[in-house]
This record gives structure tokens, sequence and C-alpha cells, in this order.
């Protein structure tokens, strides 16, 4: 085999590699391996913040109580009744992220309530006694869960978004309207909307009965076609 014939060889394994490699569903795979590790990271860190400001709630649900009295024991619960209210609501938004369903504002509210309601309870003793540097220990730790919290359901959207994305540059193999060519987007917006009645909600369920597209690529087809039909 002379060089050129090497080269060629070379460049014929390094296509079929590449091939591969940006291959959708390698893609995806890979976008929901870096979702599992931001999940596990930032549900520590949130979890050890929140295990920091136990003490600190303890002290201030237990002041003026006897140490071991019925009332000291029940200061321990407190913490714990408002982090596991705010894990759940996290719990929740991990999965409504994940499928970019929008929560009301409740949800908001209720998780704003939470964290500030153990950030003061974390501070009232330090605030009170007026020390700079105390005051300053005992907020990072419940202002990094307060900006964790709020971070870590934007990188879950557009982690979604991104795995979307990657599943939209398939090249498309269901059966076209004209078998002759690829189905590209249009095609099958185009098949959406003449299928589509107004008794019908859009969803990406019907979407895909209706065109035959992959589940990657119908919920922004539903998007789309959501958008048309309120926009008339």
């Amino acid at each position: 085999m002379n060089r050129a014939q090497r080269l060629a060889q070379d460049a014929a394994e390094a296509a079929e590699v590449r091939a591969y490699q940006t291959d959708p569903d390698v893609v995806a795979l890979r976008i929901e391996r870096v979702r599992r590790q931001v999940d596990w990271m930032c549900w520590t860190g949130i979890v050890l913040g929140l295990a920091f400001t136990m003490t600190n709630v303890q002290g201030f649900a237990s002041a003026g109580t006897r140490s071991g009295s019925l009332p000291w024991l029940a200061a321990w619960v407190l913490d714990p009744t408002v982090s596991l209210v705010l894990l759940a609501i996290l719990r929740a938004e991990q999965v409504t992220a994940r499928y970019q369903v929008k929560t009301g504002p409740w949800v908001r509210r209720a998780k704003w309530f939470t964290l500030a309601a153990t950030y003061v309870m974390n501070n009232w003793t330090s605030f009170a006694a007026g020390d700079p540097a105390s005051i300053v220990l005992h907020s990072v730790p419940p202002l990094v869960v307060f900006v964790t919290v709020e971070a870590i359901t934007d990188l879950r959207d557009k982690l979604t978004d991104a795995v979307l994305v990657a599943a939209e540059r398939r090249p498309v193999h269901e059966e076209p309207v004209n078998a002759s060519r690829r189905v590209l987007f249009g095609d099958y917006l185009a098949i959406a909307r003449e299928s589509w009645t107004p008794d019908v909600e859009i969803t990406p369920a019907w979407v895909r009965r209706a065109t035959g597209c992959s589940r990657g690529l119908s919920p922004r087809l539903a998007r789309a076609l959501r958008a048309e039909v309120a926009n008339g």
C-alpha cells in the first residue's frame, strides 16, 4: 500500500469515527450525561448548604429553652421541615424542566419563601449581635443555595433544548409525502398544519401521530404550530 492509499484509508476511518461522534443520538447521550453530572453536583451543594444552616436554625428556635427539653428537641424539626419543602419543589422542577413544562407563580413564591425563611433564621442571632464576620459566614451558604436553586432550573431547560437540537439534526428516514427526497422541518410543519382542526389540542404526541415525525422533533413542531395558531 503506497502513501496515497494509506492516507485514503485513514481518511475513510476518520470519516467513519466522526460520523459516529456527531450522530445525534451520541450527542444527545453525552448531553444527558452532562445533565446527570450537573444535577448531582448541584444537589450535593444544595443539601450541604442546607445542612450547614441546621444548627443555627435550631439555636434560633430553641433560644431560652433548656438543653434536652422537649421544646429544645422540637427545635431540630424546624429546619428539616423548611428544607424538605424546598427539596420537594426542586425535585418537581427537575421533571418539569426536562419536559419544558412551565410551573405557576406559586411554585416560585414557595421556593423564595422557604429560602428567605432559612436565611433569616440562620442569621438572626448574628444580626442581633451585630457581628459582621458571623453575618458573612452564615450568609454565604443560604445565598449559594438561593442562586443555585435559580440557576439549576435554567440549566436544565437549556440542556433539554440542547438535546432537542441534537435530535433535530438526525437525517429523517420516515416515509415522506414525496419519497424521492428527505423530509424537512417545513414539510412536517405543513403536514401538521393541514391535519390540524380547531378541536384538536396541539401536543407532541398528536404531532407524531399526524406527521410520523420522530419523538425528538415533535416538541419543536408542536411549539411552531401553536405559535401559528395563536397568530391566526
